[in-house]
């Protein structure tokens, strides 16, 4: 650490300026995880948003999964929004090259839109004036590395790309527990099916869509379908490229999934006990607050609002002849994935050039912790 990013006393400390692109179902989890977290080096000051202030505040507030949001959300102007008493500017375009993100000098856009997941399309936050960009979905194109927290984000560095992806919730949830299992046991090949909530993508009644089991009633049917989830492990887990694969089922409930993986294994002779035991190692050390182990029958409303990627079933889970494993784990498909987002966007923050003089947002806070032995640091006992 320098002399030149040690705080000093009465600094202000920079946070980084953050966008939000697409104020849809992931772009308002997001917005509310981050305003959870205490000492966040970052500062939403945006949302893009084809409804404007009128929408963006009303479904912020109100909200049919996460009930009421306990903060105090305002209609400050036909541009700003308040969130306890913080203004962030809604903006409406559905072209990312007129956004004001040079204008507002944006440090990274959370792209949640799901449509500019791509170089070219996110590459228009760049262009626009954007530092960096987060596409909250698999990204096409080889060119966008993938992160997903838990797993692979130590190989992230500032310099390596500034468009990433956090990849789809699905992935969030399988790649933690795949990776304990294949340190453990070595995994051969695999299959994944993940029992997906109803998402904005399906239609509501029947009507066109270019995947026509998708065209179909989400809330009426079992909508069979594709899913790149098991595929993109290999994203994060090179050595399991070609050995997983896997296929969706949508089923009427508005949240919550749960993905059931099965597979052979090298290790010979494990038993379900084994195999927990190593999930209940890695929630406690490693993946601490990534993932869980639960023991009680629960169901999937139990798991709304769950912070974790991903929650092993442990009474589900199976062991046949020697090699062959089933698992089941469920995730929030929405809000522990945002929850991971805003640790992505807090590890591109940390890793930003000069970002040890980002500290907790509170100078003199910052300044004691360089220098404890300052008369105004001291904490007397009563």
């Amino acid at each position: 650490q320098t002399a030149a990013s040690t705080p000093v006393k009465g600094e202000t400390v920079a946070k980084l300026k953050v966008a939000i692109n697409g104020f849809g179902r992931i772009g308002r989890n997001f917005l509310r995880c981050w305003h959870g977290r205490k000492d966040s080096p970052l500062d939403v000051i945006v949302v893009n948003d084809s409804g404007g202030v009128k929408n963006a505040s009303h479904l912020l507030k109100y909200d049919s999964m996460l009930g009421t949001f306990k903060a105090d959300v305002k209609i400050v102007d036909n541009e700003t929004i308040s969130v306890d008493g913080k203004p962030i500017k809604v903006v409406s375009s559905r072209d990312p090259l007129k956004l004001p993100w040079a204008e507002l000098g944006i440090d990274i856009v959370i792209e949640g839109t799901g449509v500019f997941v791509d170089g070219p399309g996110a590459g228009k936050h760049i262009q626009a004036g954007a530092k960096k960009v987060i596409i909250t979905a698999p990204a096409k194109g080889a060119d966008i590395p993938t992160y997903v927290v838990g797993v692979n984000e130590q190989d992230y560095s500032h310099e390596v790309a500034d468009i990433i992806s956090n990849a789809s919730c699905t992935t969030n949830c399988l790649a933690p527990f795949v990776k304990v299992m294949d340190e453990e046991f070595g995994i051969v090949k695999g299959t994944m099916t993940t029992t997906h909530s109803y998402t904005g993508d399906q239609r509501l009644l029947d009507a066109s869509h270019r995947d026509l089991r998708r065209a179909r009633a989400a809330a009426l049917n079992i909508v069979p379908t594709s899913t790149g989830a098991a595929k993109a492990v290999s994203l994060v887990l090179p050595q399991l490229k070609g050995k997983l694969n896997g296929i969706a089922l949508r089923v009427p409930t508005p949240n919550v999934s749960v993905v059931d993986l099965v597979v052979n294994v090298e290790k010979k002779g494990i038993s379900a006990e084994d195999v927990n035991a190593a999930f209940r190692k890695a929630a406690e050390g490693p993946l601490e607050g990534v993932l869980a182990v639960c023991d009680v029958p629960l169901v999937s409303v139990d798991f709304r609002c769950s912070d974790v990627s991903s929650t092993i079933d442990s009474s589900l889970t199976m062991v046949m002849g020697d090699d062959m494993v089933k698992v089941v784990a469920w995730y929030d498909n929405e809000w522990g994935y945002s929850q991971r987002v805003v640790d992505l966007a807090h590890l591109v923050a940390n890793k930003w050039p000069g970002a040890a003089a980002q500290g907790s947002g509170d100078p003199l806070e910052d300044f004691c912790k360089t220098n404890p032995a300052e008369e105004e640091c001291k904490v007397y006992e009563a």
